[in-house]
């Protein structure tokens, strides 16, 4: 062999090497990425040939495949749709488009995981139709109703989380949508029906438990300025701050009072605990420019601010901006400003607290299940980060217990148990109505379940709604169902 075909060999072979290494690497390595890509729509078009798992709660499909006679072979159907739309989502090959655990989940639902290889071969052998996974959620479904039900057509949405385990236990969004009519097969139907939708402009199709346009949380984000506040070392809960009946913020002409127009209880100074529990304004106010933007702002990334999240619908980060100046930073003490949060968000916070600190990855999805019954997948707890040492979460524990037994938060009580909560009433803007927020949990000695609640348009109220008369019964209603009251 001369030595040019030697060198052509060799270079043949090398170029052989790479090709075989670059294909292995695509369809081995990065196979699930690429699966789920938002722009790789073969996937998507393959998957419609296959009859498409179900997605299950409490042992029960909320969406199934069924056979129909047309090009798409399968029809997606969804079991009481509005209450789970928000969750499922909806897929259509008539339009080439799927949202929500449809989307997130495609690759188990459709078949082509990963982790279902072997059972593709398999079916090539024997013959088998192809068929997808089921994908097993960790909603309750009688939470879930619980929760459906007491928002009803209020505008808004609720989340409850096992705060041990970062579970997702119901998400509830209002207004909601009918997912069979976006799923059809009827393409201008279809069209139609989300057209309308868009154009609503009270936004059905945003679900506001994760995402949509962020409402400042109010009075509910005291509990991050008090956990930056004990965990800071130079408070406790019984440490005083100024109780004046007014306070002018730093470097402004803007004047900010509490809620009851005068002060925070009787005295010259109130306590954290106190200030806490009758929700006053003002002392936050102060807390907060004392503690400073950053120490804040640390703090609540600790609880997942400013962190977008997956479980695997992926959530809009609540928002707590950077290099806030005095003025900006006193108004999130209690909640307004900048500040923005979405219920997921306010619902960690409670959780963390209820978790002695620790906060949890939340997750909607529990396993993967083969149609041979067998267990593909599963997903384990994960922690997100610790936010309080323990010791300080139980001082947070019983400030937030007071609230609920005899200060603002008392919609929220259940007889025979110990709740632990804070409510909000979010401002936006002048005429505006308000946002009514509560977030909490039960029982307070061993949690079960995290809530966070938010009506928007002051719960058709106005101005005149509370965060204590609107939200808070709602989440009692959540915990009940938790807790089987």
């Amino acid at each position: 062999m001369t030595k040019e075909l030697r060198r052509l060999s060799i270079l043949m072979l090398a170029m052989f090497l790479a090709l075989f290494g670059a294909t292995s690497w695509i369809q081995v390595v990065h196979a699930d990425a690429l699966a789920q890509d938002s722009h790789n729509t073969r996937a998507l078009y393959d998957s419609y040939q296959v009859q498409r798992g179900s997605i299950i709660v409490s042992g029960s499909a909320i969406a199934s495949s069924v056979a129909v006679k047309d090009v798409y072979s399968w029809q997606r159907v969804y079991t009481d749709a509005q209450m789970w739309g928000h969750v499922t989502g909806w897929i259509n090959p008539a339009l080439g488009s799927a949202t929500g655990i449809e989307q997130a989940m495609n690759q188990a639902l459709s078949g082509t995981a990963g982790s279902q290889f072997l059972s593709r071969i398999e079916r090539i052998f024997t013959g088998e139709p192809p068929r997808g996974s089921n994908v097993v959620l960790t909603l309750d479904a009688a939470v879930q109703k619980a929760a459906f039900d007491a928002l009803g057509d209020l505008q808004g949405a609720v989340i409850a989380i096992e705060p041990s385990s970062g579970k997702v236990l119901a998400m509830v969004s209002s207004p909601d949508f009918d997912t069979n009519l976006l799923a059809a097969h009827d393409a201008t139907a279809v069209n139609a029906y989300y057209d309308k939708l868009v154009a609503d402009p009270t936004n059905p199709l945003f679900d506001r438990s994760i995402g949509g346009d962020l409402n400042p949380p109010g009075s509910t984000f005291k509990l991050v300025v008090a956990s930056t506040a004990l965990a800071s070392g130079d408070y406790t809960p019984e440490s005083t701050l100024p109780n004046p009946a007014s306070y002018r913020l730093p470097q402004s002409s803007s004047v900010v009072h509490n809620a009851s127009g005068g002060t925070c209880g009787p005295g010259a100074e109130v306590t954290i605990a106190d200030a806490l529990r009758i929700s006053c304004n003002i002392p936050f106010a102060e807390l907060a420019v004392k503690l400073g933007d950053t120490a804040i702002r640390e703090e609540a990334q600790k609880y997942g601010f400013n962190t977008s999240l997956d479980l695997p619908l992926t959530s809009t980060a609540s928002s707590y901006p950077r290099a806030l100046d005095d003025p900006q930073t006193a108004l999130t003490g209690f909640g307004q400003g900048q500040v923005t949060a979405t219920p997921l968000q306010m619902a960690m916070v409670s959780a963390g607290i209820a978790n002695g600190g620790m906060v949890m990855y939340p997750r909607m999805v529990d396993r993967v299940i083969g149609p041979d019954l067998s267990v593909q997948q599963t997903f384990d707890d994960k922690e997100f980060g610790r936010a309080l040492e323990q010791n300080l979460a139980a001082e947070m524990v019983a400030m937030m217990v007071a609230n609920v037994r005899d200060g603002a938060a008392s919609g929220a009580r259940i007889d025979g148990v110990d709740v632990a909560g804070k409510t909000g009433t979010a401002e936006n803007g002048p005429g505006q109505p308000y946002t009514l927020w509560f977030t909490g949990f039960a029982p307070a000695e061993d949690p079960q379940v995290a809530v966070a609640v938010v009506v928007e348009d002051g719960g058709g109220q106005g101005q005149s709604g509370s965060g204590n008369t609107i939200a808070a019964p709602i989440a009692k209603k959540v915990m009940e169902a938790v807790l089987g009251r």
